[in-house]
């Protein structure tokens, strides 16, 4: 593709990529201006080639570009006062002209292709790989591939299709539109190359193995409706072999304490790095030139605090970094039952408290003058609504849900709410710092107790579908609320497994997808996001692509927008 595609693949080519790999063990040096001919001959330059294809999962995962396309203008979030890619929060004007977060997952997506497709033309050149070397750097590169263009297929739909590599110096003009179906030909071939001849078990943590292609291989399967295969892959993750065994952490709230990041339940991760200065992937997070980009969730789900009361309330490092671009809908808060599940407070902060000492007006509506102490209760998000008296009769300022929402849901106010708090990283050197070394979930044991139940259901088995959800809703239950917890077959419906899946995996960058592979994507956002349901229309189950893309081809009245957008 002309232009923004080929010249990622042209700087790419001739060894100009100079990412340090965010991965502690899959790290990439610099060719040192060699070319790629020379390079990619050897197994030392190749490896550069391989890990390189590796950082590209950080355009997206750990990401505002990313969040904002997977979890926003879904029926679970809506966009708070910081946030900046509005459009994509509730397809408000959404167009390709307009949204630097599509521009941004192209061109990188499509720079992984190109480079991916590359080094499989060149893997048989390499001269001091042995052979069982080549297979297995070229199972992981067409996993790598499937993986890619999942995310861009189920993004942009039936865009531009390639597996063929670019020689060095030439620019490709024209691009195609091939049908959904030919996308996911290639991604089941290649992710059925990826299980027969990826490593069974890797020391170098982020490396794919066999149980991520199959894991992998099962979210593929049930979104493509082959529900029976997508159960058995799942299932076999689940029951483990000797070669692999994950087990669910003990706990919900375990799973995000940052000295636990490496359990059993994780199946892949983006490994991000301690040493900051490693991290050099800059994205619009980082407006003001920044140029590192490790990972940014701590910070994008939480509500400005510090602007409660700076008296007694400052920014501090564990509350973290507020940058208040979204806020949960009333519609996610209500599909909690907070008495029974502790996935409610594992994953939210409803309370902030002082540390500062003063004697000052703590409470906002009412500007009552009290004396605070350093872990006296400053601001409250309760689930519920209060009645006025009672709270403006308290010292500290209560945002509840008559303070957030309005009687249709649409937020009366978006700064202060209940924030997602599972991604806080509380090892930040500083307070200010928008860097987090925390590692980014993929994939993990309780997403294949998902998609088994999922499957389950779709297959006419309803009570085991039940008893999936229901390992799930026991780890989550209350110590002494595991009987309220559990469901029964009648229970389970599409929607309710929706609903779990939101209390398991919110913010896990899964929504949006969530909602197109099951086909409710407009009826959930319709009922359950009022921000977004005034906006959205049936096209939207596709992304917009980039005009840039357009403009750039000169086979044009091939290669046009997708249906609704200009």
């Amino acid at each position: 593709m002309k232009n923004k595609v080929n010249k990622i693949l042209l700087w790419v080519l001739t060894g100009a990529v100079v990412f340090s790999s965010c991965d502690k063990k899959l790290t990439e040096n610099n060719p040192s201006g060699l070319t790629p001919d020379v390079t990619y001959t050897t197994a030392k330059g190749f490896e550069t080639l391989v890990n390189a294809a590796y950082t590209y999962t950080r355009f997206w995962y750990g990401k505002e570009e990313g969040y904002s396309l997977a979890e926003m203008g879904t029926d679970i979030w809506t966009n708070g006062s910081g946030d900046v890619l509005t459009q994509l929060s509730r397809y408000d004007n959404l167009q390709g002209s307009n949204t630097a977060a599509l521009n941004l997952e192209w061109d990188n997506f499509y720079a992984a292709i190109y480079l991916i497709n590359d080094g499989l033309a060149k893997i048989n050149d390499v001269t001091d790989y042995t052979a069982a070397q080549k297979t297995t750097r070229s199972a992981e590169l067409r996993f790598l591939r499937a993986f890619y263009y999942w995310h861009i297929v189920e993004t942009w739909g039936g865009v531009h299709l390639t597996t063929e590599a670019t020689p060095g110096g030439v620019v490709e003009s024209t691009a195609n539109k091939a049908p959904v179906d030919k996308f996911y030909t290639l991604i089941f071939e290649d992710l059925d190359f990826a299980v027969k001849n990826l490593s069974k078990s890797s020391t170098d943590y982020g490396r794919v193995t066999i149980p991520v292609a199959k894991a992998f291989l099962a979210r593929m399967y049930l979104t493509r409706g082959m529900n029976a295969q997508a159960l058995a892959m799942a299932t076999d993750i689940i029951t483990g072999n000797k070669d692999y065994s994950y087990t669910l952490a003990p706990k919900f709230g375990d799973l995000w304490n940052m000295g636990n990041l490496k359990n059993k339940e994780v199946i892949w991760a983006i490994d991000y790095s301690t040493n900051l200065s490693n991290n050099d992937l800059a994205t619009s997070a980082f407006p003001t030139g920044h140029s590192r980009g490790s990972n940014s969730g701590h910070m994008l789900f939480l509500q400005v605090y510090d602007q409660v009361n700076s008296s007694i309330l400052v920014r501090d490092i564990p509350n973290g970094r507020p940058f208040n671009r979204y806020m949960p809908t009333k519609a996610l808060l209500d599909m909690f039952n907070e008495s029974d599940d502790s996935r409610y407070q594992a994953s939210f902060q409803t309370v902030w408290y002082a540390n500062k000492e003063a004697t000052t007006a703590g409470n906002a509506f009412t500007k009552t003058v009290s004396s605070f102490k350093v872990g006296d209760t400053v601001c409250y998000t309760p689930k519920v609504a209060i009645d006025t008296n009672i709270s403006n009769a308290k010292p500290y300022t209560t945002y509840d849900m008559s303070r957030v929402y309005n009687a249709k849901g649409i937020p009366s106010q978006r700064k202060w709410y209940v924030s997602l708090k599972k991604f806080k990283d509380s090892t930040r050197a500083s307070f200010n710092e928008a860097q987090s070394a925390r590692d980014v979930y993929i994939m993990r044991l309780a997403e294949m107790h998902l998609i088994a139940a999922e499957a389950e259901f779709k297959l006419g088995n309803p009570g085991n579908a039940a008893a999936h959800l229901n390992k799930l809703r026991t780890r989550a239950a209350i110590p002494g609320h595991e009987a309220a917890m559990q469901i029964t077959a009648a229970d389970v419906t599409l929607d309710f497994i929706l609903d779990e899946r939101a209390r398991e995996l919110a913010g896990e960058q899964l929504r949006w997808f969530d909602l197109k592979r099951t086909n409710k994507l407009i009826d959930r956002v319709t009922r359950l996001n009022p921000d977004a349901a005034q906006y959205i229309k049936p096209f939207h189950t596709v992304r917009p692509i980039p005009q840039s893309q357009i403009d750039a081809v000169t086979n044009k009245g091939e290669f046009t927008q997708n249906e609704g957008y200009q």
